[in-house]
């Protein structure tokens, strides 16, 4: 396995919020990412998320949202509306084990995965929606 070189990683340009309240899904993922990468940030809370959004209080600009669906005090649904509410226009990937879920966040322009996304999947949703984003800005 080639060492890890933050250099030459393909995401080494990107800084992705990690927003879910299961600890050991959140650091799960977490590492899958900063392992293709990412710059990763992860928020227990998607409350104090939005705060941090409100404050402009995240250490570098965020590419794209990474939420869960089903969190104590606030639904990804909502957290992502709440988003938007504010003008933001980031793109955003939902995780749920709930396939009805996906009707919630029908108009918020997100990409809705089903658990289980094994990280070959999470990686490549990723790729596909922040690249164009790359090219629109080049």
């Amino acid at each position: 396995m080639t060492p890890y070189n933050p250099q030459t990683a393909p995401g080494n340009a990107y800084t992705i919020l990690l927003v879910d309240d299961n600890a050991i899904q959140a650091a799960t993922r977490q590492t899958i990412l900063k392992r293709a990468g990412y710059f990763v940030i992860a928020a227990l809370n998607p409350v104090r998320a939005l705060e941090q959004f409100q404050e402009d209080g995240f250490p570098t600009r965020i590419s794209l949202v990474i939420t869960d669906h089903i969190m104590p005090g606030m639904t990804g649904s909502q957290f992502v509306r709440e988003l938007r509410k504010r003008g933001s226009h980031l793109p955003v990937v939902v995780i749920s084990g709930l396939e009805e879920a996906e009707d919630e966040y029908s108009g918020m322009d997100v990409r809705f995965l089903l658990k289980p996304v094994p990280p070959e999947e999470l990686l490549a949703n990723i790729r596909d929606v922040l690249e164009p984003a790359r090219e629109g800005a080049a």
